[in-house]
């Protein structure tokens, strides 16, 4: 157990049948960039049982938050969505993680493209007072199936603009949100490749479609989501950065787990 820390959970929050959030207390040692991701897990027949979690929380923060699904008979998650408050969980103490500044060339418009709890990670980036000082514009796409999975909306639309610490750096102006359902009718309707391919989001955020010479990406979220967003930013002129370290037009986080 060395290599993890034992935390306490502080907060739980359901938001529907299938995702959750939870907070958890945070050692002082652990260091991050926001974007980065976590293992997380619980002690399970004596043995730790661990998946690798985004944190939703920023760096500056004193807890930890994270955000996952709900999966009946995920090894995992059919444990953790009943944790409570006062349980224990067990976090790692080696963060790591391909979504962060350091990787992404200069541009003017960052694009955080996500899917489900894909959101997770850009729900710390976009706490980050750095996000908005290297970019103009910070585009948050969020898709999901239902209404009810378009989680964090309050945080997004009133909690981080009405912020009198972000007031300097212009959110307001800067955050677009662009959520889009599959399932069910909503102002943004379809999937996220689509609005890429016929425009729409780019018609509705009032920018012009992607250019290598001005946007920025980063991508989290279900493998084929991954694999057919990224097709779309390399038809686009995009590159994607080979390796951490160093410079791309985009990173994909690809330790996406949902058991």
């Amino acid at each position: 157990m060395a290599a993890f820390n034992v935390e306490k959970i502080i907060d739980v929050h359901h938001w529907n049948d299938t995702l959750f959030s939870f907070k958890t207390t945070r050692d002082q040692s652990l260091r991050f960039k926001n974007g980065q991701f976590v293992m997380i897990g619980l002690e399970v027949n004596g043995k730790p049982l661990m998946r690798a979690y985004s944190i939703a929380s920023a760096n500056y923060e004193d807890h930890l938050e994270f955000f996952s699904i709900k999966v009946p008979d995920g090894p995992l998650t059919s444990i953790l969505q009943k944790v409570k408050v006062g349980d224990d969980i067990l976090i790692s103490k080696k963060p790591t993680g391909t979504l962060v500044h350091d990787d992404l060339n200069p541009g003017k418009n960052l694009y955080f493209l996500s899917s489900g709890t894909g959101l997770a990670p850009f729900l710390s980036l976009i706490r980050d007072p750095e996000t908005y000082e290297k970019f103009d514009k910070v585009i948050l796409v969020h898709g999901t199936r239902w209404i009810s999975e378009l989680a964090y909306q309050d945080l997004i639309l009133n909690e981080l603009p009405n912020n009198e610490w972000f007031e300097e750096l212009d959110i307001k102006n800067k955050l677009i949100y662009y959520p889009t359902v599959t399932r069910e009718p909503f102002r943004n309707e379809g999937r996220v490749t689509t609005a890429i391919e016929t425009g729409q989001i780019f018609e509705k955020i009032g920018l012009p479609p992607f250019n290598p010479e001005t946007d920025r990406a980063m991508l989290c979220g279900s493998p084929h989501f991954l694999t057919d967003v990224a097709a779309l930013l390399d038809k686009a002129g995009l590159k994607e950065s080979p390796r951490m370290g160093v410079l791309g037009d985009y990173v994909i986080e690809r330790a996406f787990v949902e058991k």
